[in-house]
């Protein structure tokens, strides 16, 4: 808050002349005066020594008034200086801070898996593709054993209804398509329930 002014050039000149010059000025304001006239290039002039001057001026009756003398003045504003933080109050914040950046970090990586040693997954989780991987190889391997096997017994049980090879040979693809089929169906509906579907 202002309290002061902070005085030019031109207010050193006319209060020279008022001081040289006319009535007898108030010794304590007189002093007030020398010690402004005699300060540095920024000079404070306080509010209590202006009234003191501008009561001075009208009872000596000077043609000269307050205002004019503080033309080319300006509010002496001194800098704002915070008073101290109180220590339990920053603490306390900072604390508060520290529980909130943990609650976003915790908000970020709720669904990351910690498990996880690489973008790849966890050792766990490998071994289990390999026993799927595992399980479908088997399956493969058993479909197909079972449709050669059905095609050998169909073929070589079939020399005794049919003379003619071609016969043979197309009721074993018959025999082998049907059980293929059956297998596939089977396999479906495995894998379906595996899936958690009905």
């Amino acid at each position: 808050m202002a309290s002061s002014f902070a005085v030019g050039n031109k207010f050193r000149e006319r209060l020279r002349e008022l001081l040289d010059g006319g009535p007898a000025v108030p010794h304590d304001l007189q002093k007030e005066l020398h010690s402004i006239l005699n300060g540095d290039a920024e000079t404070i002039l306080s509010f209590k020594t202006a009234r003191k001057l501008k009561t001075y001026l009208q009872a000596a009756g000077h043609e000269v008034h307050l205002h004019e003398l503080l033309d080319d003045s300006t509010l002496f504003l001194p800098k704002y200086e915070p008073p101290p933080r109180n220590p339990e109050l920053v603490a306390r914040l900072e604390k508060i801070k520290a529980k909130l950046a943990n609650e976003e970090y915790d908000r970020i990586t709720r669904n990351v898996n910690t498990q996880e040693i690489s973008r790849h997954g966890t050792l766990a989780g490998f071994g289990k593709q390999v026993r799927s991987v595992k399980a479908a190889v088997v399956t493969v391997f058993n479909f197909l054993v079972t449709v050669v096997a059905t095609f050998a017994c169909a073929y070589l049980g079939s020399q005794y209804v049919f003379t003619d090879t071609t016969a043979r040979v197309l009721s074993a693809v018959i025999a082998a398509s049907v059980v293929g089929l059956a297998e596939l169906y089977v396999l479906v509906r495995t894998m379906e329930g595996d899936l958690g579907e009905p």
